[in-house]
C-alpha cells in the first residue's frame, strides 16, 4: 500500500511565480520504492524536445527555495527543469520523517532522471546540486552516465564534515570516537521512545557572538528572504541520528572518474569554499577527461548568495554550460 502524500497545489513558494513557464507538480519513485514530489517547469509555446535538469537542495531545504528558484530561472532560459523533494523531507514519502542517507539521496537523483528520460518532451538530461546536495550531484554522477552535465552550487561534500566536522577540526579518531558514543546513545534512546529526537533547524535566536557562517543561515532560513514551514533548516531540524551512514562514508571517492562535463561554482567568501576546492582537485585528478571540468569561484559571495540572489547567482554561465554539453551529445 503506498504513503499517501499531503501535497499542496497553491504556490507557496519564496519566490514569485512567473508568467513566462508552465508549473505543475508530479510525483516518482525511486529505487526504494520511496515516491518524491517535485516541480516541473516547462518553457511555454515549447513544443519540440527540450534539454532538461534535475535540481536538489539545500541540505535541510525544499523545492520551494533555492532549487525552485533556479528551476524557474533556467526555465525561463529553455529549459525543461524538475526541482524535487529528497526522501524524507518536504513533500515527498519516506519514513521516519527528517532523516538522510548518502546511498538513498543519490539515487533520489537517479530516481529523477529515470522521470525525465521517458518524457516525450525530453531530450538530453543534466543535474544541478546545491550545498550539500552539490556533493550528492557529483556523487550521482560518477555512477550515471545518462547524466551528461553537473552543476554543483555553493557545495558541501556531506560525508566529509559529517566525519571531519567543520574546517575537518575534528578529522582524528578519538574525535570520531566522542561523535559516536553520542549519536549511538541518542539511538538507544529514540528506540527506547519510539521517536525520534530533532537536532533544531538554524539556532534561533540568534547569539550575538555566533559565527559568521550561522548568521549567514539565518539571514535566508529564519527570515522571509528563505524561510518555509516545510523546510527542515527552518524550523526543527534533522533527527540527530541523521547523519550516522555519512559519518563513514566518503560520496566522492569516484569523482575523479566521472568523464562528463561538471561545473562547480562557489563564493570566494563563503565558509564552505574549501569543500569545492578540494572536490575540484580530487576530480581532475589523473582524470583523463579533466578537460571538461571547470571551478568558478564569484567574487565576494558567501555561502548563501549563491541560494537565491540572482544578482549573483551566474544563470548565464550556467545556460551556456548545458547549453554547450547537453548540444554536444
Amino acid at each position: 500500500m503506498s504513503e499517501k502524500l499531503n501535497i499542496t497545489n497553491e504556490w507557496d513558494k519564496v519566490f514569485k511565480k512567473s508568467d513566462k513557464v508552465d508549473h505543475k507538480k508530479i510525483t516518482f519513485k525511486n529505487h526504494f520504492g520511496i515516491e518524491l514530489v517535485g516541480d516541473m517547469y516547462i518553457p511555454k509555446n515549447k513544443k519540440e524536445k527540450l534539454n532538461a535538469i534535475a535540481i536538489c537542495g539545500p541540505f535541510g531545504a525544499v523545492k520551494e527555495q533555492s532549487s525552485g528558484l533556479y528551476a524557474q530561472e533556467l526555465a525561463e532560459r529553455g529549459f525543461i527543469t524538475l526541482a524535487f523533494d529528497p526522501s524524507f523531507t518536504g513533500e515527498s514519502g519516506g519514513t521516519p520523517r527528517f532523516m538522510n542517507s548518502p546511498d538513498i539521496n543519490t539515487e533520489d537523483f537517479q530516481a529523477a532522471v529515470d522521470y525525465l528520460s521517458v518524457q516525450e518532451n525530453v531530450n538530453n538530461i543534466g543535474i544541478i546540486g546545491i550545498c550539500g546536495w552539490g556533493g550528492m550531484a557529483l556523487n550521482a554522477a560518477s555512477i550515471d552516465t545518462r547524466i551528461k552535465a553537473t552543476v554543483s552550487s555553493t557545495m558541501y561534500d556531506m560525508s566529509r564534515v559529517s566525519g571531519n566536522g567543520y574546517f575537518d577540526e575534528q578529522d582524528n579518531e578519538e574525535a570520531r570516537h566522542e561523535a559516536r558514543i553520542k549519536i549511538n546513545k541518542q539511538r538507544t534512546e529514540d528506540f527506547k521512545n519510539n521517536s525520534y529526537k530533532l537536532g533544531g533547524g538554524v539556532v534561533d535566536p540568534l547569539p550575538e557572538d555566533a559565527p559568521f557562517f550561522v548568521k549567514d543561515y539565518y539571514d535566508y532560513y529564519k527570515t522571509k528572504r528563505g524561510y518555509h514551514k516545510r523546510s527542515l533548516n527552518s524550523n526543527d531540524g534533522w533527527n540527530i541520528t541523521a547523519a550516522t551512514s555519512l559519518m563513514n562514508t566518503r560520496i566522492l571517492y569516484y569523482s575523479n572518474e566521472i568523464r562528463s562535463a561538471v561545473l562547480i561554482i562557489h563564493g570566494e567568501k563563503a565558509h564552505s569554499r574549501y569543500f569545492s576546492e578540494t572536490a575540484y582537485e580530487n576530480m581532475i585528478k589523473n582524470n583523463k577527461y579533466k578537460d571538461n571540468k571547470e571551478l568558478m569561484i564569484i567574487p565576494n559571495a558567501v555561502h548563501t548568495d549563491l541560494y537565491d540572489r540572482k544578482d549573483i547567482i551566474p544563470f548565464d554561465k550556467i545556460e551556456d554550460f548545458f547549453n554547450k554539453y547537453l548540444n554536444e551529445i
